[in-house]
């Protein structure tokens, strides 16, 4: 098969979906409904999507069953259960990818290092002492590696990412461009009005089928390692201090922060912007909605919010005196009313109870 060309039936049989139509038909690649040309394929995730679907110039639909019987205007089809995970599937199907092998001549290897021969090795790539580096695994121009780092099977290591403290990658792990691991936690003693660094001797360890994004930063623990656990995926702009210690398939949004020692669990999903403390733990199955700040563990699973939601900018500088107002009422004292309001809503309910 041509890697950019394929039979509507043969990409079918890659999503273990049934094509229906032209089971022949070339498509050259994939796009949105909106912009989507004769030669490309489209997916239709949902009830919601129908209309763009019936005006789309797709030559070919991913769909469910029930969806492909509402799709009058359209003749070819690959009809699946999930077409949003089919389309997942099939944009690794299309994407170009590096197919070198070898190593760059401007790259500089330490002798000790141990690099497959299947693996790639880019333009002014630095690699240390007792490196090794796994099958086909690519790594792209002007990268570093420290000594003593090790990275498995199918990695591919974006442009000018830097992986020291002997940081240890597992397989199929993607990290993207200017990214560091490995670095020097943020440990400091303080005595005497003075900062005294502490030195960081631990690692990184990074687990199979993690992602991390670009420009971002996971330190190495102070004495014990960080960790990020198999299928952990990060999004660009994340901090990430040392010693802590993510769980398997938890989903980082951009730009948050997670302070030194914290515990996160499995399956978790901390959207943009969220902060966590450090040395608290959150339980498996937790999402923390955008801009959420934890300063506290959280032990059962759900959904948590902090801040304030948008106002119009009046309104919440209304709200801000309020909440100052509030802020200097002493608690006893609002105790006290609540009582006292309660005591009457319950006389007054006994009133018209004699009263019936």
């Amino acid at each position: 098969m041509n890697v950019h060309h394929f039979k509507l039936y043969e990409l079918a049989q890659l999503v273990q979906g049934e094509s229906i139509g032209q089971s022949d038909f070339v498509l050259h690649g994939l796009a949105s409904l909106e912009q989507a040309q004769p030669q490309q394929l489209s997916f239709v995730n949902g009830d919601k999507h129908l209309v763009e679907a019936q005006a789309s110039s797709a030559g070919a639909l991913i769909v469910t069953p029930a969806i492909q019987q509402q799709l009058t205007s359209h003749h070819n089809f690959i009809v699946v259960d999930n077409p949003y995970l089919a389309f997942a599937i099939l944009t690794h199907v299309f994407e170009k990818k590096t197919h070198q092998r070898g190593i760059e001549k401007t790259a500089q290897i330490a002798a000790s290092a141990v690099i497959s021969d299947t693996a790639y090795i880019g333009h002014f790539v630095v690699i240390g002492e007792n490196c090794e580096i796994g099958e086909n695994t690519v790594i792209l121009s002007q990268t570093t590696l420290g000594d003593d780092v090790k990275i498995g099977r199918d990695c591919v290591i974006d442009s000018h990412v830097s992986i020291v403290g002997a940081a240890k990658i597992a397989d199929r792990v993607r990290i993207h461009a200017s990214t560091v691991i490995g670095g020097e936690g943020f440990g400091f003693a303080p005595y005497q009005g003075k900062w005294h660094r502490i030195a960081q001797l631990g690692s990184v360890r990074i687990g199979n089928d993690v992602r991390i994004g670009s420009n971002c930063s996971i330190d190495r623990g102070a004495l014990d390692d960080t960790i990020i656990e198999d299928g952990v995926i990060i999004d660009n702009l994340v901090q990430i201090a040392h010693n802590v210690h993510i769980g398997q398939n938890t989903a980082i949004a951009a730009k948050c922060g997670i302070a030194g020692s914290a515990v996160i669990g499995r399956n978790c999903v901390l959207a943009g912007a969220v902060g966590m403390v450090g040395h608290i733990s959150i339980a498996d199955n937790v999402t923390l909605t955008g801009m959420s700040m934890a300063t506290k563990s959280i032990s059962e699973a759900g959904t948590y919010s902090s801040g304030t939601g948008i106002f119009e900018n009046s309104q919440w500088k209304k709200t801000v005196v309020r909440l100052r107002q509030l802020a200097d009422v002493p608690l006893t004292r609002l105790v006290k009313q609540l009582d006292h309001m309660q005591a009457q809503i319950e006389s007054l309910e006994s009133i018209l109870k004699s009263r019936k």
